[in-house]
């Protein structure tokens, strides 16, 4: 069984920064992209970031120059680092990591980011 333990989410002053890591367990196969979304109390989930097999990244408008995201192939590990937190950042943040042999992605449980202004 897969999963996807998610941790480094928290409370943060505007202007602080965050480390977040989705480490992947279990039978999951060959791993293609992984990324990160975002969902804010009535808003709609919003991608955040996304790294390729090959290392193609790819950020939202709203967060780019301020987070990177990176990979760790042989610890199945994606990691996002997020600078210069703004109040608009607040929001549950969730992994996932799509395969090649299967059609949806994996996903993680989630993690809290709540920046205080």
């Amino acid at each position: 069984q897969v999963q996807l333990v998610e941790s480094g989410g928290g409370l943060v002053q505007a202007g602080g920064s965050l480390r977040l890591s989705c480490a992947a367990s279990g039978s999951i196969g060959s791993i293609n992209a992984m990324g990160w979304y975002r969902q804010a109390p009535g808003k709609q989930r919003e991608l955040v970031a996304t790294i390729t097999n090959g290392g193609s990244t790819n950020y939202a408008d709203s967060v780019k120059g301020r987070f990177t995201i990176s990979r760790d192939n042989a610890k199945h590990t994606v990691y996002l680092q997020m600078n210069s937190l703004k109040p608009e950042d607040t929001a549950v943040y969730s992994c996932y990591v799509a395969t090649l042999s299967l059609p949806s992605p994996y996903w993680g449980q989630g993690t809290q980011v709540t920046v205080s202004s």
